[in-house]
């Protein structure tokens, strides 16, 4: 499964959608995001999707985590966050 990277320019009701699609289809989804403002972002698709997935009657639940990614050679420190179903 691939990893749903979300930057702060992200828009998040997109970002939802593709959280909401990706559970409905595997039962979990992987959510990366580095920056402060992209972690913002990130959680607030993960509260809209939860809102989507309400009316399907599927809840999920949030894992985060600290994971480390190159970019441009360069080491960084991402937010990883698991949304798996309830």
């Amino acid at each position: 499964m691939e990893v749903i990277k979300v930057s702060a320019n992200s828009r998040s009701t997109a970002v939802a959608g593709a959280i909401a699609g990706v559970i409905r289809d595997h039962g979990h989804a992987e959510v990366q995001a580095i920056g402060a403002s992209a972690v913002n972002q990130a959680i607030k698709a993960i509260a809209i999707a939860n809102g989507y997935l309400d009316m399907d009657e599927i809840q999920i639940v949030c894992i985060p985590s600290f994971t480390e990614v190159a970019i441009d050679g360069q080491e960084r420190t991402a937010v990883r966050i698991s949304v798996i179903k309830r």
